[in-house]
């Protein structure tokens, strides 16, 4: 008998490829109590899944609303998550709503459990007020949109309860600095702004980078056609009582106190000035040349020198020299010629340490800009503001460029950098120059900032005019104008 066996080939050999991923959440079949109960005090809920599940971050996304001393517990296993609530914690006649976050998800894929709020009430009916308002950067005068905390407290406390104990209410500012909370009672509060640095719901002061804003009265909540809050944030000084009482509070925790090792580095310094091209104008006609040193020393102005060259001539122009014991720095200036190279000398002996140690003697060279260099900023402000309970200050790329007392309506900046610009009026209730902060426990408010709603992107040889400083319109840039006869 013949066999014949014929081969049609080989057939590659693929793994299976599984099939689409799963990108459906889990669903809750069941819950137990139901939602939504009057008269009751739930101390468990039990949630049954379609799928296995997975719990995670419960600190952070389980929160119960108004907050308890102790939080809601959350676990999980197969299908069934539990949460527990200390009820004897529970005040009668309020509504609760448990926000679960995304802290539910499948066990495999990962997918989260759409969020879910629980609601009950420990009396018989559900709380429905709301409180609306927006959050202030004091500094600014504009929205704050790093996404701020703002807290209730009962109005029965004081002002001191903030750094002593979580809140009742605790919600988020949005990206345009505005705020909501819902299903809230009909009783007063103290109402809070914070910027919570290590998010324990607790005011840590400046110290800890934290912000802080409140109002002058308590708040009752009412329905969608009440007014808004405006609260306006603002970072305390460090020499309050308040930041001194928590100064004392972390130093005990903490055993600070202790004297610190001194180290006996070698003095150094360096200087403000770009020498990477003579040519190029670089230096800042409106500016000083600083010399910076690392730690205090002992000077010799006599052999610190300045000179530029004019048609073959060397000139030692008259200049002030002005040392900053607090910061350790030298501050050079002198009536600067445009488009001029100049030269600084530090000769050997110019600066010593505390040792009689000379530091190592230097030369510099570098060219001045020109005005064609520089924009021009005019502003108009209107009549209301012309007298000296306002400041007009002036930022470009956030540094102070201009600050004084408002006297005439029209207001001329020349010479300055190309840069982005913006203006503020600060309110200078007590007339001392300068913009002040607030203090929680004193009940002080920070002075009001009015800021102008445009950026001016100002380019060199431009000017940008500012007539219509009250304009309410979202920041935005403003377009540019070429000054008669600059190139």
């Amino acid at each position: 008998m013949i066999i014949i066996v014929i081969a049609a080939g080989c057939a590659n050999i693929t793994a299976p490829t599984g099939g689409k991923k799963d990108v459906t959440p889990p669903k809750m079949v069941s819950i137990d109590p139901a939602d939504s109960l009057l008269n009751t005090k739930v101390k468990r809920i039990e949630m049954h899944f379609d799928e296995y599940i997975t719990v995670s971050d419960v600190s952070k996304e389980v929160q119960l609303s108004p907050i308890l001393s102790i939080q809601p517990t959350e676990t999980g296993r197969n299908k069934t998550v539990i949460v527990k609530i200390v009820d004897s914690l529970l005040e009668d006649n309020t509504t609760y709503r448990l926000s679960l976050g995304s802290s539910i998800r499948d066990l495999h894929e990962g997918n989260a459990f759409p969020k879910y709020t629980y609601t009950f009430s420990t009396g018989a009916y559900f709380d429905s007020l709301e409180l609306r308002g927006s959050v202030i950067n004091a500094v600014t005068g504009l929205p704050d949109t790093g996404g701020i905390s703002v807290v209730l407290f009962s109005a029965k406390e004081t002002d001191s309860a903030i750094v002593q104990h979580k809140p009742k209410y605790i919600t988020t500012a949005d990206a345009s600095g505005n705020f909501v909370f819902k299903g809230l009672p009909k009783r007063s509060f103290r109402i809070y702004a914070l910027k919570d640095v290590n998010n324990n719901m607790l005011y840590d002061g400046p110290g800890a980078g934290e912000w802080v804003g409140f109002i002058d009265h308590t708040v009752i909540p009412g329905d969608t056609t009440q007014a808004n809050v405006n609260l306006r944030l603002f970072m305390e000084t460090p020499d309050t009582s308040l930041q001194k009482s928590l100064d004392s509070m972390s130093a005990k925790r903490e055993g600070r106190g202790k004297s610190k090792p001194v180290f006996n580095d070698a003095l150094s310094y360096s200087v403000n000035i770009d020498t990477s091209n003579i040519e190029r104008r670089l230096f800042d006609i409106t500016g000083y040349v600083i010399i910076a040193f690392n730690k205090q020393p002992v000077l010799n102005k006599e052999k610190i020198t300045l000179t530029y060259d004019s048609l073959g001539n060397t000139v030692t122009p008259k200049a002030n020299m002005v040392y900053d014991s607090v910061l350790h720095r030298l501050k050079i200036y002198t009536e600067w010629q445009e488009n001029m190279e100049y030269k600084l000398r530090l000769v050997k002996g110019f600066a010593k340490d505390s040792a009689g140690v000379d530091v190592v003697p230097s030369r510099y060279s570098f060219r001045t800009k020109e005005d064609d260099d520089y924009g021009k900023i005019t502003i108009h402000l209107p009549a209301k503001y012309s007298n000296s309970d306002y400041l007009l200050k002036v930022l470009a790329d956030n540094d102070s460029v201009y600050q004084q007392s408002v006297t005439d309506a029209t207001i001329v900046l020349r010479r300055l950098k190309p840069a982005a610009y913006t203006i503020r009026l600060i309110v200078d209730k007590n007339r001392n120059g300068k913009w002040d902060t607030g203090d929680l426990l004193a009940k002080r408010q920070p002075e009001e900032v009015i800021p102008y709603k445009e950026i001016i992107n100002l380019k060199a040889g431009w000017e940008n005019v500012v007539d219509d400083f009250e304009k309410k319109l979202p920041l935005k840039p403003l377009m540019n104008k070429n000054l008669p006869g600059m190139k």
